[in-house]
This record gives structure tokens, C-alpha cells and sequence, in this order.
């Protein structure tokens, strides 16, 4: 099969040719080959470039690429080609390729239908959703990214406004693309959700204090999870499954106090209607209001209780005397319930005989050196004693196990040590569900840190913080798009078992070449992989064109 030109004169004397895509026959009769026309492209002159684009690319996909290129070059001589540059392919195409299975792309384009804009906002968005999973970078250093490093599927080039300008109709859309996110993660994966687990971090700005504006209402200082209360914050919440897929996000200002968001939480999680739901938090949201609060519309909470916060009800729970049942090795619980009626409430107190090995052997090499540190105080002469033994009894550790004698002298106290020992591997659990059995609250409770895994992914691989962004809008919208990062990456690890920068170090092995010649350039990527063929049938994706495109030149 080849393409050939035929030519003929016509009646005014101009020549005027035809191409056509024929194969030679053989004819037993006539006892030679002969030309079969298969398809005709048409006069020279007047040529449907296109159709033959996608037959050469249709050929193209089962050819080398000095084949592929010799196959467009037919029409006139053959071709050399050279190796002009290369991009990463695989861990976009993956994001991608996700980001799609979501129906993603479909979301935004329906809230964004009826508006005009000179670029895709869609490709927009993603490739600030691909950029913080890959290579978080600034908006400036995006245009670089896709222009010089990453092949991104459907978008080439991009400006730094248009960035900007997707941003604000992210923001926009940003409380209907949450819950059509969600639900479109739900019916992929089959999840239900009864275990929603909540948490806040704080993230940080390399700005001081006193350059902030008169009227800044987001970024204040606050109690810094970063240890950097000497800068402006935010406060982050973030809502996620037992599975560990983060299905929603909030941003606060930075003085705002754990125990005041639960409210707003859980009333933009009732308006999804997500049915039977226990909320899961750690013992800083355990004030009776918020228990109130997550009461609301049917739902339960599973809270940790602080063991020594001296509320008569923890006192009475703590002081129970009674038989743990083991769960699994290392893990024992024990049921507790205080009151009667309404005023009933049930506790499940925790014991893990491995964690109680940790904290005692913590205990017992802070007292060696609280020891060696008394010894070497001793030895001082008086006004540094003075100073040295202040800064020793506010210690934030060592203060705790100190008691003063009458004449000023520091002396271990003993039975601080052993009140200490009382809570070694326990953790106090509340919970309002009658119908859970207490393995499950405990467990359930101990999955607290799929929450704490993503806010570490937050601030590490996606690289949240120090942020820059100084409009409030864009800080929010800053926070959702590393959200809808950590989703693609929470959702890659769910489906393979493996982690994030393992499967992308993988996949970004994965390039595409840009070869060049006088007929023109053909993008080829390389050849997958064992692993990568692996990675791909897991995720259930599709496998990129070994060409993905071919631009003749005329």
C-alpha cells in the first residue's frame, strides 16, 4: 500500500494531479501487478490536509518513528530527522487520566457553560491541580513548567494572568465543585461513608506582621501548628474519609480556635445529605457544644477525650475499675459508661501495651537527664544557680516532674512520675453511637491519622506553605487547588498501594520526544515500561499514544 500521484492534462493545457492511497494487485491473467485505488485524496491543489493527518497518524501509532516519518515523506523524497527536546510525560498523563475518571474536566466545564474565554479554563485549572503534585512552583514559574518541562495533555502554553483569572472562577465554583467531587468520588469508589474524620493544621506566611494591610481579615496571628507564631497564618480544616480521601477543605482566619469551626463543618457536610454520619476528632474539638453540634441531623461523634483536662465526668470514667478486652496485638479496650438516662455517656478507654513501653522508656531517659541536669546545677555558684534553676522549673518538660523544697533547692517529684505511669498507652475515647462496638470506636479513633497524613502531604510533597499570595481570595483558592492535588494523590496510593513520589518517580520516566526534519516534526514518547504497563492497568487508565501528534509542514 502507498500513496501515489497521478497526473493528466486538461483541455486548456494545464497539468493538473491527483493523490491517491493505492496497493498493487497481481493480475494471473495480465501477468503483472497492477494498481488498485483504494481511497482518492482529491486534486494536489486541492488537498484535504486533514484527512491525510489522520491517516498518517492512524498509521503512524504501529511504526518506528524513521518509519513513521519516511511514511509522510513518501509524496516526495525521503526524510532525515533529529532529536530536538524532550518533556516529562508520564506523571501528567496520570494526573490527567485520573483527573478525567472523576469527571473533573465534565464538572467544570458545566459550571462554567454559557461563558467565553480565549483559553480552556478546564486545562487551566488542572495544570495548577498537576503542577503542585509534580513540581510545585509559583504561578510565574507555570509558564516555564509547560512550556520547556511537562507535556500536558491539551495545553502548551499559558500567562501567568490566566492563571490568576482561573483562580477567581475556581473560587467561584468552589462549593458546587466540592460536592460534585465528592459524589463523583463516592460512586467511583463505592464508599460509604459513616467515618468522617476532621482536623485543622495552621500554614504560614513569610511576611511580618506589620506589613499586613490595616483591614487584613484572614492572615493573623494565631497558635502555630508550624511553630512559627511569630508569623501570619491561616487556620486549614479538612474533612476525610476512613479510606483517606480528603472530600472537603475550609480555610479560617489564624486566630481562630479549634473549638469554633465544628459548627460550619457540619453544616456544609449536612447539606450534602450524606445520611448516617459519625464524626471523628481529636480531643481539641471535645467541648460540650461541639458534642451538641455533631449531634445534629442524625449524626454521632467519635471525639478524644483529654485524660487529665479535670472534668468530673473524665475523673469518674478514669477511675472505673474494670476488664479490658483485647481487640488486636497491641491494642485492649475497656467499655466505661458514666450517669444514667440522659445525662448517659459512654467512653471507651484504650490501651496499647506497645505505646505504653515508648512512654515509659521516654519517661525514664527524661529523668537521666533531669538528673545528670540537677547535678550539674548544684555545681554552680549562686546567682547563675538562681537563673539556671528558674529556666529548669519552667522547663516544658522537665517543669512537670520538679518540686521545690522550702529552701529554694529542685528535687525530683517522685509522684508526678507515678501519676504519669497511670496514663502510659491510654487515650480516652467519648462517643455518642450506642450501636458501635467498642473495637470499632477504638479503631475507628486510631484512623485519626489519615487526616494528620494529609496535612503532612500538604506542607511536604505538595508544598504548601511558606504561601506568598496576599489577596485573601487567592489564598483560599491556593488551598483548593492543593486539595484537589491531594485527592489525584490520595486516590493513585489508594488504587496501587504504593506511595505518591514512588509512583511518580516511575511514571515521569515516562518522556516525550519532539523530532524534527524538513518535512516536518512527529512527537514520540518512549517505551513503557514494565512497571509503568503495571502502574497503568492498577490505575485503570488509558496508555498514551506511542506518537501523539504529527505537524507536516506545507
Amino acid at each position: 500500500m502507498y500513496l501515489r500521484r497521478v497526473s493528466r492534462k486538461n483541455k486548456d493545457g494545464r497539468t493538473v494531479a491527483y493523490l491517491q492511497l493505492a496497493q498493487n494487485e497481481w493480475d494471473s491473467k495480465a501477468k503483472y501487478a497492477k494498481a488498485r485505488v483504494i481511497y482518492s485524496f482529491g486534486r494536489e491543489d486541492q488537498l484535504d490536509v486533514d484527512a491525510l493527518r489522520r491517516l498518517v497518524e492512524s498509521i503512524s501509532r504501529y511504526l518506528s518513528p524513521e518509519e513513521a516519518l519516511r511514511a509522510q515523506s513518501k509524496i516526495g523524497q525521503a526524510a532525515d530527522f533529529a532529536f530536538k527536546a524532550s518533556k516529562r510525560l508520564g506523571g501528567v498523563w496520570t494526573l490527567d487520566q485520573l483527573w478525567k475518571m472523576l469527571s473533573m474536566d465534565q464538572i467544570i466545564h458545566e459550571l462554567l457553560a454559557g461563558r467565553k474565554h480565549d483559553i480552556d479554563v478546564e486545562r487551566l485549572i488542572f495544570a495548577m491541580v498537576a503542577n503542585r503534585a509534580l513540581d510545585p512552583t509559583s504561578k510565574l514559574g507555570l509558564e516555564e513548567w509547560i512550556q520547556d518541562e511537562v507535556a500536558l495533555p491539551g495545553l502548551n502554553e499559558a500567562h501567568v494572568h490566566q492563571f490568576y483569572r482561573a483562580m477567581d472562577l475556581l473560587l467561584e465554583m468552589r462549593s458546587q465543585l466540592e460536592e460534585q467531587v465528592y459524589f463523583s468520588t463516592a460512586n467511583l469508589l463505592n464508599l460509604e461513608v459513616d467515618l468522617i474524620y476532621f482536623d485543622t493544621t495552621s500554614s504560614y506566611f513569610e511576611v511580618e506582621p506589620q506589613e499586613a494591610p490595616e483591614k487584613e481579615n484572614l492572615r493573623k496571628l494565631g497558635y502555630s501548628k508550624d511553630k512559627r507564631s511569630d508569623l501570619l497564618q491561616v487556620v486549614i480544616g479538612m474533612a476525610v474519609t476512613k479510606e483517606g480521601l480528603p472530600i472537603r477543605c475550609w480555610v479560617w482566619p489564624g486566630n481562630t480556635a479549634d473549638k469554633t469551626v465544628v459548627e460550619e463543618a457540619k453544616k456544609d457536610l449536612v447539606g450534602w445529605k450524606l445520611g448516617r454520619v459519625i464524626s471523628v476528632m481529636d480531643r481539641g474539638f471535645s467541648t460540650e457544644d461541639n458534642l451538641t453540634t455533631l449531634q445534629r441531623a442524625g449524626g454521632h461523634y467519635i471525639v478524644g477525650e483529654p485524660m487529665r483536662s479535670g472534668k468530673k465526668i473524665v475523673d469518674e470514667a478514669m477511675s472505673r475499675k474494670g476488664r479490658y478486652q483485647k481487640v488486636r496485638n497491641p491494642l485492649e479496650v475497656k467499655e466505661i459508661v458514666v450517669g444514667d438516662g440522659e445525662k448517659r455517656q459512654r467512653f471507651i478507654l484504650a490501651y496499647n501495651s506497645k505505646e505504653a513501653e515508648k512512654d515509659k522508656k521516654q519517661r525514664e531517659r527524661l529523668v537521666r537527664d533531669l538528673e545528670m541536669a540537677l547535678e550539674d546545677l548544684h555545681q554552680l555558684p549562686e546567682k547563675t544557680y538562681t537563673k539556671a534553676a528558674c529556666a529548669l522549673r519552667s522547663h516544658k518538660l522537665y517543669g512537670r516532674y520538679l518540686r521545690q523544697l522550702k529552701g529554694g533547692q529542685l528535687r525530683i517529684n517522685r509522684q508526678a512520675l507515678r501519676d504519669a505511669a497511670r496514663y502510659d498507652g491510654k487515650y480516652l475515647i467519648r462517643t455518642s453511637d450506642d450501636t458501635l462496638p467498642a473495637e470499632e470506636v477504638a479503631l475507628g479513633y486510631k484512623n485519626l491519622m489519615a487526616v494528620e497524613n494529609g496535612f503532612r502531604t500538604l506542607k511536604s510533597t505538595l508544598c504548601l506553605r511558606p504561601m506568598y499570595h496576599r489577596i485573601e481570595d487567592r489564598i483560599k483558592t491556593h488551598v483548593l487547588l492543593n486539595w484537589l492535588a491531594l485527592l489525584l494523590i490520595r486516590l493513585a496510593e489508594l488504587k496501587t498501594g504504593e506511595t505518591w513520589p514512588k509512583l511518580k518517580h516511575t511514571m515521569d520516566q515516562m518522556v516525550l520526544g519532539k523530532f524534527s526534519s524538513k518535512k516536518g516534526d512527529f512527537y514520540q514518547r518512549t517505551e513503557i515500561t514494565a512497571k509503568q504497563h503495571e502502574i497503568i492497568k492498577t490505575l485503570g487508565i488509558k496508555v498514551p499514544r506511542k506518537i501523539s501528534r504529527i505537524d507536516l509542514k506545507s
